[in-house]
């Protein structure tokens, strides 16, 4: 395994932990206030880990072919994930 892929792995940790983090502490207000806001917030970040750690699993396992397929499911949940963000922001009351 060479640097570059040794650096794809550990950003990809670093972006599973934080968004993790992030989902817990959504789950985690929810409980305390009861607003759906969080729900969809927790759901949107857990996309967007989805996202990262399917993208570098795939990779890895194909060794690293068919980088189109793999960018467009990425860039899918990625999305879709922000749109949940952007949701948990604007419904927010």
């Amino acid at each position: 395994m060479n640097f570059v892929e040794v650096l794809y792995l550990a950003t990809t940790a670093g972006l599973a932990f934080a968004g993790l983090t992030m989902v817990w502490m959504a789950i985690r207000a929810y409980l305390d206030t009861e607003k759906h806001a969080m729900v969809h917030l927790s759901i949107g970040f857990a996309l967007i880990v989805a996202a990262a750690v399917a993208t570098t699993i795939s990779a890895f396992v194909t060794d690293f072919e068919n980088v189109r397929s793999l960018l467009v499911v990425n860039s899918t949940l990625t999305t879709t994930g922000f749109m949940f963000v952007v949701y948990s922001l604007v419904s927010y009351n």
